[in-house]
């Protein structure tokens, strides 16, 4: 299911591009399903353009890293000017019911899997997610790692929640503390999402969508006094659901889901 999300998100977030580009018509949401090939974007065309906006940069021993003068950098630190500016101000004039908070996604929103997406071609493997997790830490989305520690000196409490599986926290805690992230990482503050066990908090249990855990998790959060101030994430899916008073949309053209 995610291999497929993955390469349809490929196909609609590049279908306006590919008008463009290459001179072909282009499927809308009334019709969803193309008449003919002219319609679908060519899959190497579309990862070329994502390498392309990524900056795409390889090392010797052959490893893929975004660029910091891409335009996927220039995009993400637009969006942490303008958030930056509203926590700022928020930090001034809180208030809210409980204390200030900001809760985060994980993956492509305060750590970059442009390395790791490029190593499995775009097609999710979750034991090569494992293997990659356990042996390398990614690096920072560009940026957010001084935003998050800005917003903790000026008062806020800092939660990440991530649909990274329970197995992943030793390997996901590390790999923030290692780039930078100057913020608590205890169990009450990072969040993953626990089949086995789900928390009594979540009504769905084991069977929760995106958006039900993590505005479920939100929710639970708000409960124990914070108010969160902003939600931080890269899927439409981590942004739904209430329990934030403002929300940030971090680009990524590399998978969907919803």
């Amino acid at each position: 299911m995610r291999f497929r999300a993955r390469l349809g998100a490929l196909a609609a977030a590049t279908a306006v591009a590919a008008t463009t580009a290459f001179g072909v018509g282009q499927a809308t949401a009334e019709h969803s399903v193309p008449h003919s090939d002219k319609e679908i974007p060519n899959l190497t065309q579309v990862q070329d353009r994502i390498k392309a906006y990524y900056g795409d940069t390889v090392t010797a021993d052959g490893e893929h890293y975004a660029s910091p003068k891409s335009n996927y950098a220039r995009q993400v630190r637009g969006i942490e000017a303008k958030a930056q500016r509203y926590l700022d101000s928020a930090a001034r004039h809180h208030g809210g019911s409980g204390k200030p908070a900001i809760v985060l996604d994980m993956d492509d929103t305060t750590l970059l899997t442009y390395n790791f997406e490029l190593e499995i071609g775009f097609a999710f493997d979750e034991k090569a997610q494992d293997a990659y997790l356990k042996s390398h830490d990614m690096e920072p989305v560009f940026g957010m790692d001084a935003l998050v520690n800005r917003a903790r000196a000026k008062g806020y409490e800092v939660f990440f929640v991530t649909g990274r599986k329970e197995a992943q926290r030793d390997w996901s805690v590390r790999n923030l503390k290692n780039v930078g992230y100057d913020v608590p990482l205890d169990r009450g503050h990072v969040y993953l999402k626990d089949k086995e066990h789900p928390p009594a908090y979540l009504p769905c249990g084991s069977t929760c969508s995106t958006i039900e855990y993590k505005a479920g998790t939100r929710k639970h959060i708000e409960s124990q006094g914070y108010d969160i101030v902003a939600n931080f994430g890269d899927q439409h899916s981590d942004l739904k659901g209430g329990y934030a008073n403002l929300t940030f949309k971090l680009p990524n053209p590399m998978y969907y889901l919803p």
